[in-house]
């Protein structure tokens, strides 16, 4: 697949704008191992393969079992994933899919509050609305997807 545009250069201010809101997502506080998970999961329901590179890497850099990799896809079948996994991975689910659910369950929504108090599920929502916004950047423009590489761990 050839690249539509490089939506950096394109458009630096709308790139710095969603640096900005991922910057704001890695300091909400919410577990780096968990925000892996939720952004692997949106960016496979979204089928971007830009973002799956990434996060996926990342996520093993960071010591993530790739067995817990290969069977999110599968996540309610898995008995691999913490409760506050689990609400997290449905949450991204009904956000992500907002489009053709046009809901998010109250179900969904109480399992997510029983794990999740206000601020970090508005930080877990926050980081579900920058992936799909990065998901949706790099499939319509087609970003060109196998060079990424995990930063150095203490990169900071």
């Amino acid at each position: 697949m050839t690249q539509r545009l490089n939506y950096q250069t394109a458009s630096p201010d709308a790139f710095r704008a969603m640096l900005q809101m991922e910057k704001q997502v890695h300091h909400s506080g919410l577990e780096a191992s968990l925000l892996e998970l939720v952004k692997t999961l949106a960016s496979q329901l979204n089928g971007c393969a830009w973002c799956l590179d990434m996060h996926t890497k990342d996520a093993r850099a960071a010591g993530e079992s790739e067995q817990r990799l290969y069977l999110l896809a599968a996540w309610r079948d898995a008995p691999i994933y913490t409760p506050r996994e689990r609400a997290a991975l449905a949450w991204t689910e009904a956000v992500t899919q907002l489009a053709s659910a046009r809901d998010v369950p109250d179900a969904v929504y109480g399992e997510a509050r029983r794990h999740f108090d206000e601020k970090a599920l508005v930080d877990l929502t926050l980081a579900i609305i920058a992936i799909n916004g990065w998901n949706r950047l790099n499939v319509a423009f087609r970003t060109p997807v196998g060079d990424y590489a995990s930063p150095p761990r203490n990169a900071g």
